[in-house]
């Protein structure tokens, strides 16, 4: 069976951007003092880069199971998964998107797959989940579905 795993990591903008928070504080605090600007600005920053390291979640496809972040689901209960890029992704994030989904989407990760809900008694009709390699995330979930042949 397929096996697959991704961390969906921040972009390097995202670090470069939450950056700004050590200029911030260094000018808030500078009038009352430097050296507690400069500290506060260190650990704001660092704080803001452990959130992003231990806040990003895995995508994992292992023996039969879909593992997204803190939910899983056994492939059998799933339908056929199809991977989107570009525009079309843009557009199951957006107007496609069914309220009912269960989505585990990060803003810095465009490509998604969409993964149908196949059991009855689940309310939700799909996962949308973001993958940077979607064919692959894809592949592995409808490849965990076919039946080991018994030689």
């Amino acid at each position: 069976m397929p096996e697959y795993r991704e961390k969906l990591w921040a972009a390097p903008w995202v670090f470069v951007a939450t950056a700004l928070v050590i200029p911030a504080s260094i000018l808030v605090l500078a009038p009352i003092s430097l050296p507690a600007g400069i500290v506060t600005a260190v650990v704001l920053y660092g704080g803001c880069v452990l959130l992003f390291t231990i806040g990003s979640p895995t995508v994992r496809v292992s023996d039969g199971v879909l593992t997204a972040g803190q939910a899983s689901v056994q492939t059998k209960f799933l339908g056929e998964a199809e991977a989107f890029e570009g525009a079309e992704a843009t557009m199951e994030r957006g107007t496609r998107l069914d309220v009912r989904a269960w989505l585990l989407i990060r803003g810095w990760v465009s490509p998604v797959v969409r993964i149908p809900v196949l059991d009855p008694g689940d309310p939700t009709p799909y996962w949308l989940l973001s993958s940077r390699r979607p064919h692959k995330l894809a592949a592995a979930i409808n490849g965990s579905r076919r039946p080991v042949s018994e030689d």
